[in-house]
This record gives structure tokens, C-alpha cells and sequence, in this order.
């Protein structure tokens, strides 16, 4: 698996940055074609310790806002959705993608 972010980065470093409060992160957007509503995950995205996750999420956020409200019923349900996730920063899935869990494995 590809995660953006990790360019340079030893596989040392990355284990004391997410000691320190590194976090792999997705982003939810949506796209509505007036009565069908595609809602997605972004690919992860690597947020350093003193990065900010939600201002990695702000294209998503465009997205939805500008194209994912359109759609009758869910366009606006799913964007108020992406919106509440993606100002969050975006959904932590650290726990999965860790070098030290059984199930982690990240393409470098």
C-alpha cells in the first residue's frame, strides 16, 4: 500500500514520529450527480508529529462542499459527514498501518 507522505522518511524515523504523535489518516469526500451520491475515502496520508491534519484534509473538503451537496437525499447528509470527519482530521488509522502491528505494511 502507498501512503502519501512518506518520502524520505527511514523506517527509524517513522517509528519516533508516531511514538511522538505521528498518525495515518483518510479523508471522506463525496461527489452527487443529482440522484445518486458517491461517497469515498481518500488514499492515507502520513501527518507528521507538528503537522496539522486538518489542513491536509481541505481539498476533500472542497470537494464535498462544492460537488457532493447536490444529490436528493444523501448529498447533503453524506457532505455534513465529510465535513464533521475531514475538520476532525480525518479518520486515524494508525492502529492498522503501524510497522509494529501483525497486519501493518507500508510500501516506502
Amino acid at each position: 500500500m502507498k501512503i502519501n507522505g512518506l518520502d524520505g522518511i527511514s523506517q527509524e524515523t517513522l517509528e519516533y514520529e508516531l511514538q511522538q504523535g505521528g498518525k495515518f489518516v483518510t479523508y471522506t469526500y463525496c461527489i452527487s450527480i443529482i440522484f445518486m451520491t458517491f461517497r469515498r475515502n481518500s488514499d492515507v496520508y502520513y501527518i507528521g508529529p507538528h503537522m496539522s491534519a486538518v489542513s491536509k484534509g481541505l481539498k476533500f473538503t472542497l470537494i464535498s462542499l462544492l460537488l457532493g451537496w447536490w444529490g436528493f437525499p444523501w448529498g447533503p447528509i453524506y457532505t455534513i459527514g465529510a465535513l464533521f470527519t475531514n475538520f476532525g482530521g480525518g479518520k486515524d488509522v494508525t492502529e492498522e498501518l503501524s510497522p509494529t502491528s501483525a497486519e501493518g505494511s507500508i510500501a516506502y
